[in-house]
């Protein structure tokens, strides 16, 4: 049962056994109401006999069912309420968990604020059918089998107008299940399209401004947002349909309970009691059932959102083996990836990247080069061909142990909402305050950050808002030398420095690449022509491998990269 309630709710163990316990207290909650009803039943049989000799006991058998019900009342909201404040709590740190095992290809195809939502908005909604609606409805599903196969027993053609209608409703309802949770779905993606779209206009705020797009990007919020209005109103009125009318001939059982029972008390088939006793469970069970409705619409509300977190925790994880390198060669073999199936990126490159030599890799744009560095830092698996390091297939290295010998830069830079210190200190989380400021001087940032108002502890918001390009990448680099791994990618890191600084780093990173095996990408050839190899890529293969000298004279990219480099340093406006 706790694997099937892990599975069809997306729960974690304990909030699996939380709801195991949620619908047992549910069961006895409704199952108290069934012996007071017995007594006052009794009660009425002894009158109508008239043999009553002591009404007093029966008094007292009500207290002390009524204190039983209130006991089972308490037990079961605390234990309801508590089990699924705690898995509101465990489910998201599980979903924290299982995100930060995947693989980084997966944030690429997935948006940030869909990430977000399924953490916040989607556990809230399951944390509410938690507290609301699944316990209740398996406890009194449980409930409603136990009195029923009790009614049958007692009196079979009573039982059956009891129930018959109710399994009547039961069936349309799950007939129409399919079509709920479809139309529930669509209106979920839309939910989650919207997300994305106010995420993105806010994110892009100043583009929208500067290009005067703010009318436009109105415009089509506008029409998402009453598109969605209108999916909610359909959704609304699919489920409601198909709830209603299950409910109402759930309450055809009160009066065809009524109808046939005073046509079987007439003909003696049955009793006055009996025909009392069932009326009321009549009553009991179709008011019941109504609940019930809404409890599994609420359920079938949640489909979306719990196949969205089983996706995640569902998705192939990178694995290996914790793995200590003593030699940091970086070799590719006829290596192949595509971020999707239809397409190549990379065809079939092979290179070598040796410990203590800097490697660069030029080319057009779109040629591959990013890719290959995301490669070679496993941040995405290829998919044919060999890539190691120290003679291992990256695939075998676990990827923490492989992130503690790589230091990356790249291009974009993402930083935290803190202190410059700290975000420098990112790089090695138990580093003195000296060695980040020491590494902020080898990245050249330390004239910078001195010119600040609180210095090295300016908080620079929100992913570095307060920074201007240069200073943050500057910042990302500093990282990369304080974290001093054997394995250092950079990717473009001249893009947004000035040339002073930019000679500052160079200097620096002669310094680093002792023992240290060096990768670089970077569109200003000049300062990359004394790297010990330049590996040539176009369209996603392999061109020319060679020092500056050797390329010039024997691959015809090259030689038209380095003319138009130059051409573009002596370019006057």
């Amino acid at each position: 049962m706790i694997n099937f309630f892990k599975n069809r709710f997306q729960l974690t163990t304990t909030g699996a056994k939380g709801l195991c316990k949620s619908s047992i207290t549910a069961f006895f909650y409704y199952f108290s109401f069934v012996p007071p009803l017995i007594i006052v039943l009794s009660f009425t049989s002894i009158i109508l006999s008239g043999e009553i000799t002591n009404a007093g006991i029966f008094i007292k058998w009500l207290i002390i069912s009524a204190f039983i019900m209130y006991i089972l009342t308490n037990i079961d909201y605390k234990i309801k309420y508590n089990e699924t404040y705690k898995e509101a709590a465990n489910l998201r740190i599980d979903i924290a968990n299982n995100l930060k095992e995947l693989p980084l290809s997966y944030f690429s195809k997935h948006d940030i604020s869909d990430l977000a939502q399924t953490i916040m908005a989607d556990v809230s909604a399951i944390e509410h059918a938690l507290a609301h609606a699944v316990g209740s409805c398996i406890g009194f599903s449980m409930y409603f089998l136990l009195v029923t196969i009790m009614m049958l027993i007692s009196d079979f053609k009573l039982g059956l107008c009891v129930i018959s209608p109710i399994i009547l409703s039961i069936i349309i309802l799950f007939l129409t299940k399919k079509r709920q949770i479809r139309i529930r779905l669509i209106h979920y993606d839309k939910l989650r399209e919207l997300s994305e779209d106010f995420q993105s206009a806010i994110e892009l705020t100043q583009e929208i401004r500067s290009y005067g797009l703010k009318d436009k990007i109105k415009k089509e919020i506008k029409e998402n947002l009453i598109e969605s209005e209108s999916l909610q109103w359909r959704s609304e009125i699919e489920q409601v349909i198909p709830l209603s009318l299950a409910a109402y001939i759930a309450q055809v059982s009160l009066g065809i309970t009524i109808f046939f029972g005073i046509k079987l008390f007439i003909t003696g088939e049955t009793t006055l009691l009996y025909l009392i006793g069932f009326t009321i469970a009549a009553a009991k069970m179709s008011g019941g059932i109504a609940s019930l409705y809404e409890y599994l619409g609420e359920i079938f509300y949640l489909d979306a959102r719990i196949k969205r977190i089983g996706e995640i925790r569902n998705t192939k994880v990178q694995k290996g083996k914790e793995i200590k390198l003593d030699n940091f060669d970086i070799e590719l073999k006829n290596v192949e990836f595509g971020y999707n199936e239809e397409s190549k990126v990379i065809d079939g490159v092979s290179f070598k990247a040796k410990q203590n030599e800097v490697t660069a890799l030029v080319g057009p744009s779109g040629c591959g080069k990013t890719t290959i560095l995301r490669l070679i830092s496993r941040l995405y698996d290829y998919d044919k061909g060999l890539l190691t390091i120290g003679g291992i297939d990256i695939k075998d290295i676990d990827t923490e142990s492989l992130f503690d010998n790589i230091s990356i830069v790249f291009q974009n830079v993402d930083l935290f909402n803190t202190t410059i210190l700290e975000n420098i200190r990112i790089g090695d989380i138990n580093a003195t305050d000296e060695e980040v400021k020491k590494a902020a001087q080898l990245a050249g940032c330390d004239d910078i950050i001195k010119k600040l108002p609180d210095g090295y502890d300016t908080m620079i918001g929100e992913n570095g808002m307060r920074l201007s390009g240069g200073e943050r990448q500057r910042i990302s680099i500093a990282r990369a030398f304080l974290k001093n791994a054997d394995i250092i990618i950079l990717d473009e890191i001249a893009a947004s420095i000035d040339v002073e600084n930019e000679r500052k780093i160079q200097e620096s990173l002669n310094r680093l690449i002792k023992d240290k095996t060096v990768i670089i990408i970077s569109h200003r050839l000049k300062s990359i022509e004394n790297a010990d190899q330049i590996v040539v890529l176009n369209n996603g293969k392999v061109d020319a491998v060679g020092n500056n000298k050797e390329l010039i004279e024997k691959s015809d990219i090259y030689r038209m990269m380095v003319l138009k480099s130059n051409l573009t340093e002596e370019f006057k406006y």
